[in-house]
């Protein structure tokens, strides 16, 4: 614990009693399947049709938790405790605000991912793609639907695949994809969210978001440097998890780390948040990790060239889009 001394403070105590001393601590820091080939050299066209149909079930953060621990000098008496006035304990204010600063930054945004997939064996795999995106705004408030298109540049045997997403937190959402060797747009079924994101440690629910009306909320700690919470899913059935923990940091409200505990009482699964920049004033998590803490493999994600608030128009993020992608909204924006 740092310690500093209230000069005016000390000096009417020290001439008191000669032993004051003022103790603080404020430290803040802030598809099931792999997208495999769709384009085979002997794959029919019904085949391929057929794989689609399977790739995409669902589209595309937990966090460390806050004590502020302090301590107070008044008179001979030393006070101690584990949160500041200034803490939230309200769990569905702190939840929302976390969900608000890791999906909705700004009105509409766009980076460039570069997805390494690493198994067990320490074989590594590469995705690269653009995402576009943009929020309802219902009411003047943030946090509800959004849209999402995503366009794959690498490897080259999916170069020019498209998705597109209508998320829709607490429902199902919606999604479209694009096979461009056969020119073909399919709608496709709402599927599990909880599957794997273009063959990478990620899953769909955690590109886009896990509605926070699915789960019950707990604050169960709050330290210096983060609120950890608790959540337990309204419909076990639906996931493969017991709970998760979130650590969310409480200055700006990114979470920073999740653990997924499965039926056993194991923590199985691990998102981390190792780089977080501030991007036009907003918080963002350039660098993240997911590890598969029972195979070993793991997944790392980087997003380059992000920009928010770029006015993007709703029509964009159409069916049209897939076969003509707007191509001034994909190519990387001029240096500033």
């Amino acid at each position: 614990m740092n310690k500093t001394q209230n000069e005016t403070f000390a000096r009417e105590m020290v001439l008191l009693s000669g032993k004051a001393k003022m103790r603080t601590e404020r430290k803040f820091t802030s598809v099931n399947d792999r997208l495999s080939t769709f384009l085979t050299p002997h794959g029919s066209k019904m085949a391929l049709v057929q794989r689609s149909q399977n790739i995409f079930q669902k589209f595309i953060r937990s966090i460390p938790g806050i004590t502020l621990a302090a301590w107070v000098a008044v008179g001979f008496a030393t006070i101690s405790t584990n949160a500041s006035a200034a803490d939230l304990t309200d769990v569905n204010k702190i939840v929302n605000k976390a969900n608000l600063a890791a999906f909705y930054s700004g009105a509409d945004g766009r980076a460039e991912t570069r997805m390494q997939i690493v198994d067990s064996q320490g074989r590594k795999q590469t995705r690269q793609f653009t995402i576009l995106r943009r929020d309802y705004i219902n009411d003047g408030k943030d946090g509800g639907d959004q849209q999402y298109l995503v366009l794959f540049s690498y490897p080259s045997d999916i170069r020019g695949t498209l998705f597109l997403v209508e998320k829709h937190p607490g429902g199902d959402d919606d999604r479209w994809l694009y096979l461009p060797g056969l020119d073909l747009v399919k709608r496709i079924a709402s599927g599990d969210k909880r599957t794997s994101f273009v063959g990478s440690d990620f899953f769909y629910e955690d590109v886009s978001g896990r509605g926070l009306s699915e789960d019950h909320h707990k604050l169960i700690e709050t330290t210096d440097k983060f609120y950890v919470v608790l959540n337990t899913p309204k419909n076990p059935s639906n996931v493969e998890f017991v709970n998760y923990q979130v650590w969310i940091d409480k200055k700006t409200f990114m979470p920073v780390k999740t653990e997924y505990t499965d039926n056993a009482g194991k923590i199985y699964r691990r998102i981390e948040a190792l780089q977080v920049k501030t991007i036009q004033g907003f918080p963002t998590a350039t660098r993240m990790k997911v590890s598969n803490l029972r195979t070993g493999g793991y997944t790392l994600n980087e997003m380059r060239f992000i920009s928010y608030d770029l006015g993007m128009p709703a029509d964009i993020f159409s069916e049209r889009s897939l076969r003509n992608p707007p191509r001034q909204w994909f190519k990387r924006p001029a240096a500033k």
